[in-house]
């Protein structure tokens, strides 16, 4: 080899590149899963920062507070915080709305946050700052949230009975779940 000559031969750049395909053929379904993960634990973040928004209205204004699917009781609209209204007319005020929830649903359509007598979904936070059901009932309920690149992945935006909310994976915390 002459002290002239540098860089590798067509079979050692070959071999490289078989090298990084094979380890980006290995790495991909496990970055593909993280990025999924990712989306889902932001989404459900902030499915909560938005109703712990509409809680602190509820409490600062004195009046109900709406978190509620944006079109037809379906949550895979995204959602929005309004006012209440207790007198008509009434021009109702959207503070937050969470428009494109894709690639990210909600599983059986969000049903979970629906009133004990009827299908209308949504929370009302009351003056008091307390969760209810769109018709005044208690609410200590779920949401469950799935991603369409990652079947298995699911995560739960459970309100428990004392107003406090939390992220569930039932995979990893299948006992705090239920």
């Amino acid at each position: 080899m002459n002290a002239k000559e540098y860089g590798g031969s067509l079979l050692e750049l070959m071999v490289v590149i078989l090298i990084v395909a094979i380890l980006a053929t290995i790495t991909m379904p496990r970055l593909q899963h993280q990025i999924a993960n990712r989306e889902i634990e932001t989404l459900a973040r902030r499915f909560i920062s938005h109703a712990h928004f509409a809680r602190d209205q509820a409490l600062h204004i004195g009046s109900a507070i709406y978190i509620t699917p944006r079109f037809q009781n379906d949550w895979n609209s995204g959602w929005q915080v309004k006012s209440g209204c207790s007198k008509k007319p009434c021009a109702e005020k959207i503070w937050l709305m969470q428009e494109n929830i894709s690639p990210i649903f909600f599983k059986l359509g969000g049903k979970q946050f629906s009133g004990p007598n009827s299908d209308q979904r949504g929370i009302l936070f009351n003056a008091a700052g307390a969760a209810k059901t769109a018709q005044g009932g208690f609410v200590a309920n779920r949401l469950v949230l799935g991603h369409l690149k990652d079947q298995g992945l699911e995560r739960h935006v459970i309100l428990g009975s004392g107003g406090r909310w939390r992220i569930c994976d039932p995979h990893q915390d299948a006992k705090s779940c239920k």
